[in-house]
């Protein structure tokens, strides 16, 4: 299964993303991460339903099974989990002091991309532990 990458973002009141797909865009916004994922493949449909009443090619990625991949910027993957990690947590998880996480969270700045590549990795380091935790 072909996998095609979202990229997803925040506005202040929404979430929001787009995917290149030939040479047009599809973009889409929800109130919640849950909604802005059904938005997005219905947008997707919606233009490759219109690239093909059109004539246009569509690539090929889109002519077999595929698969949405939401690739998060830092703030709005911060923002996502807001409600599930504290900045104190993110800080023993990452090392990343809370201040600067917060931040990352609100937009005042970018994380470099060593400091996104550490915030990745400790989420996904947390993860595997989570994966191996049996009750």
């Amino acid at each position: 299964m072909e996998k095609i990458v979202v990229t997803v973002g925040m506005t202040e009141n929404n979430y929001s993303a787009y995917v290149n797909i030939g040479d047009g865009i599809a973009v889409a916004t929800g109130k919640t991460f849950e909604e802005l994922k059904k938005q997005m493949n219905e947008a997707v449909e919606f233009h490759l339903e219109g690239m093909r009443e059109d004539g246009d090619e569509i690539p090929e990625v889109f002519n077999s099974e595929y698969e949405l991949l939401f690739h998060f910027d830092p703030e709005s993957l911060l923002r996502h989990y807001s409600g599930i990690f504290t900045n104190a947590a993110l800080q023993r998880l990452t090392g990343i002091n809370q201040r600067q996480i917060q931040r990352y969270a609100s937009g005042v700045s970018k994380p470099r991309e060593s400091q996104a590549k550490k915030i990745e990795e400790a989420l996904h380091n947390l993860g595997k532990e989570l994966l191996a935790v049996e009750l």
